[in-house]
Formats: structure tokens, sequence, C-alpha cells
């Protein structure tokens, strides 16, 4: 992973508080897109996105200054690729330093969009995730990860959450860096073309974690597939109206086209 990543700086202010929100840059090609599934919060995107993503958790962990919060907002999120329904925008919150209501959370990711509002640029550093990456997939291959003393991560105040219409992605500064982590090294494990790895928290159930990061290499083929199937099934005589309904049936065209149904 390059060290070189540039960012963009928002000063913005919110409910009587001043907020520094940091955003991708416009020529940034990766994209994301959320769902809600098995009662757990996907975010979803491809090897590239993952990738910065991990990188993105990782910088905000060390981050020192209260009311700081990345924003991946709607220029840079896609439908989802199961059933085209408009993923959110993502919120990655350092729970140590900021705290968003829903309200500042909707004003935040609607401002972040708007010209004029940038005002800077940010480079972001994180030389040392490749240090602790190395050393994560070494202690995992000679079987000695257990073996190695380090503090437990605080996971009190893990929150993955809808608020405000943005997808709130909250955590103390030792589990974001776990929580990258896990997302550089998710691609070492591939299946039919498609990895993950859970965000786990406070509320993490056996076979169920808060949340999840979930990757295709072919992501921007299923979301093409996907709205596609969407119009199609949308275009039809007595399409149903409730999400529920709707659903399997884009899944189905999604099936008989390419396969891409989770």
């Amino acid at each position: 992973m390059e060290d070189r990543l540039k960012l963009h700086r928002h000063h913005l202010r919110a409910d009587g508080r001043d907020y520094r929100v940091i955003t991708l840059r416009p020529g940034t090609r990766a994209r994301f897109s959320t769902n809600f599934y098995h009662e757990t919060w996907h975010i979803l995107s491809d090897p590239h996105g993952a990738l910065l993503l991990s990188r993105l958790l990782w910088g905000l962990s060390f981050q020192r200054q209260p009311d700081t919060v990345v924003v991946i907002d709607r220029r840079f999120i896609d439908p989802n690729p199961f059933d085209a329904e408009q993923g959110d925008p993502i919120a990655l919150v350092p729970a140590d330093l900021t705290h968003l209501s829903s309200r500042t959370a909707r004003h935040l990711s609607r401002r972040v969009a708007v010209p004029g509002t940038m005002s800077g640029t940010v480079r972001w550093h994180t030389w040392s995730l490749d240090v602790a990456v190395n050393e994560w997939r070494t202690q995992r291959a000679d079987g000695t990860w257990w073996r190695q003393w380090r503090p437990e991560e605080d996971i009190r105040a893990a929150e993955i959450t809808r608020l405000g219409g943005l997808l709130n992605v909250r955590a103390s500064s030792s589990l974001l860096r776990r929580w990258a982590v896990y997302v550089a090294t998710m691609h070492d494990y591939v299946y039919g073309g498609m990895s993950y790895t859970e965000l786990d928290g406070p509320k993490g159930e056996p076979c169920r974690s808060d949340g999840e990061v979930q990757t295709f290499h072919d992501y921007h083929q299923r979301v093409s597939v996907a709205r596609i199937s969407r119009r199609e099934v949308l275009a039809a005589e007595n399409t149903p109206g409730e999400p529920a309904e709707l659903r399997p049936l884009i899944w189905s065209r999604n099936d008989r086209g390419h396969g891409t149904h989770r």
C-alpha cells in the first residue's frame, strides 16, 4: 500500500460545533455501496475499494483533533450489487473524539458535496498499516498470533447503524486499527471472487456481527446487472411495491443473467 493518499478537508459548522470533515477527492475511482441483510449492515466494494477503506480507518485512528469525521459521500456511493437499491453515504467516526446526532450527520453529508466548502488538502499518512498487516499475516501463518500479548481493543463505543441518512461506522481508535488490518487482509481468503470480514463490536453474536465489509472482484459488473434487472422488473405490469416482494424478483433476474444473487 502506498502512503501517498491525498484527501480533502472541509471545515463545517453544525449544531453549534465546528467539524473537520475529511472526504475523498473527486478523481477517486473507488466506489462503495451499503445494504442491510441478515440483521447486519454491509459495506460493499471491490478489492481496491477495501484497501482504500482500510487506509481511511487506520489514518482516522491516529487523529487527535476533536469533531473529526471521514465521510464517503454520495458521489462515491453506488446502488447495491444485489437489487440496486441506492446505498447510503458512509461516516467513519472516531468514538474518542466525535459524536454525531442524526441532524448533524444529515447536515454534514449534504454540505460536503457543495462547491466551495473544501478548505484544503490533507496527506493521509498510513505507513504503519503495512507494518501491522505484515505482522498479522506472519503471526497467522506460523500460528503464533495467540501468543502475542496486546491490549484488548475498546469495543464499548462501537456502533454500526444508519444515522441521519448515513451508515455510521463508529469505534474507538484501537478498534478502528483492528478493523483496518482485517479489511486490508480480507482478500487473503477469496471464495468464488468474494471476500468478507466482520466489523465486530459490543453487540456481536455467534455467526452475526454488528457490521461487515464484503467485496466482489466483479463488483462493478454486478452493480450494472442489478441496475438493469431492477429497471426491467419495475417496467413490468403488476410489479409489487413492497421492497421485500420486489427484491426476490430482481435477484431472480440477476441469476438468469450473470449470477449476481448474493
